[in-house]
């Protein structure tokens, strides 16, 4: 088979699977064959080797399996991350979350910092090398991400300055912290989600209980609670105005939203009052 025929296949085999077709088939090619998307045009008319695992990456991606747990790999911020099941792939939107704890950090001249829920490290990964400084106690209650995690932290060389933990939120993390950051699980348990999303990512980093605020709201409490002056997070697009009454109930010293690049409501930050319960 040619690459031309391969790619003319694989367009068809994913035109119900995903949004762009023809550029997810020139993808798993270039990833099939270790060359870049340009190898395929300058040489359309060879064939190449081993066709049938190139098309058992195709079917895999035609039952809607997430393209970055076939090639294992995500590009996110400024950098590439590993990825596999059981760990949640890292989306555009929590960029927007990075940049602004990024501006508390310099702004507040900020040392140490939780991040729950580490998944595949990337909230911590790029905060750690935007602040050489940072110290981060990155937490997750499962053990899938925290292997993960660790890997990534590795190949960026920042053992140093990111210490992994097992624990229920910060549970397990006595420190002194300034700020805490979180893209928890924030989706109410009877929302449909894609199949590319619910038959493959883990449901513990996706679901956030019967309504879905119910694990921001416990979050919210534990940072308050320890005297901690920073909270920023993820959220639904859809929880803004429950939370506004909740931490009006609970007293901050504000707490502004941001949305994402679509315009829906997306996350938070809350600066709590300093000295008071």
């Amino acid at each position: 088979m040619m690459i031309k025929e391969a790619l003319s296949w694989a367009r068809e085999e994913l035109k119900e699977a995903c949004e762009r077709p023809a550029f997810e088939a020139e993808l798993l090619l270039a990833y099939h064959l270790g060359q870049d998307r340009t190898y395929l045009l300058i040489h359309e008319s060879e064939s190449f080797p081993d066709v049938d695992k190139f098309q058992k990456l195709i079917q895999r991606r035609a039952s809607h399996e997430p393209y970055e747990y076939i090639v294992g790999s995500v590009s996110f911020y400024d950098i590439h991350l590993e990825v596999e099941k059981g760990v949640l792939i890292p989306r555009p939107e929590t960029e927007i979350l990075i940049d602004l704890v990024a501006e508390i950090i310099e702004k507040e001249n900020i040392t140490n910092i939780a991040e729950i829920g580490v998944g595949s490290g990337a909230i911590s990964i790029v905060l750690a090398r935007k602040f050489p400084q940072l110290h981060i106690i990155a937490t997750d209650i499962s053990d899938m991400p925290i292997k993960v995690a660790e890997k990534n932290i590795k190949t960026f060389g920042l053992n140093q300055q990111i210490e992994l933990r097992k624990s229920n939120l910060i549970d397990e993390v006595p420190e002194a912290l300034e700020l805490v950051v979180s893209n928890p699980p924030y989706i109410a348990e009877d929302f449909l989600l894609e199949s590319n999303v619910i038959d493959y990512e883990p449901k513990e980093a996706l679901f956030g209980g019967r309504v879905g605020d119910e694990l921001l709201k416990q979050i919210i409490l534990d940072v308050k609670n320890r005297g901690i002056k920073y909270l920023a997070c993820e959220m639904g697009y859809d929880q803004k105005e429950p939370l506004q009454v909740f931490v009006n109930e609970i007293g901050v010293e504000y707490i502004k939203f941001y949305k994402d690049l679509a315009g829906f409501d997306r996350g938070f930050v809350i600066k709590f009052n300093e000295g008071k319960e």
